[in-house]
């Protein structure tokens, strides 16, 4: 279980950090025009905002801190 909490924690670290490195990114598709069975679409590059990566390196951080510890005391 310990060994979940730290690979989980490791993940989520790496994620936000991607994410505050600006790299963290998703496309968003609209309908602009919609005629008949014909539509017209437009597709955006947008970020992930940095409060998300932010929030992962905190999550990440208690749950491999969390891990370690179980796994430090139990030795």
């Amino acid at each position: 279980m310990r060994q979940i909490l730290i690979i989980v924690g490791l993940v989520l670290l790496a994620a936000g950090i991607w994410i505050v490195a600006g790299n963290g990114s998703y496309q968003d598709t609209e309908t602009i025009v919609k005629i008949g069975s014909t539509a017209l679409k437009a597709t955006h590059d947008k970020a992930i905002p940095q409060w998300l990566g932010i929030a992962g390196i905190v999550v990440g951080a208690i749950l491999v801190l969390g891990g370690l510890a179980g796994w430090l005391k139990r030795r």
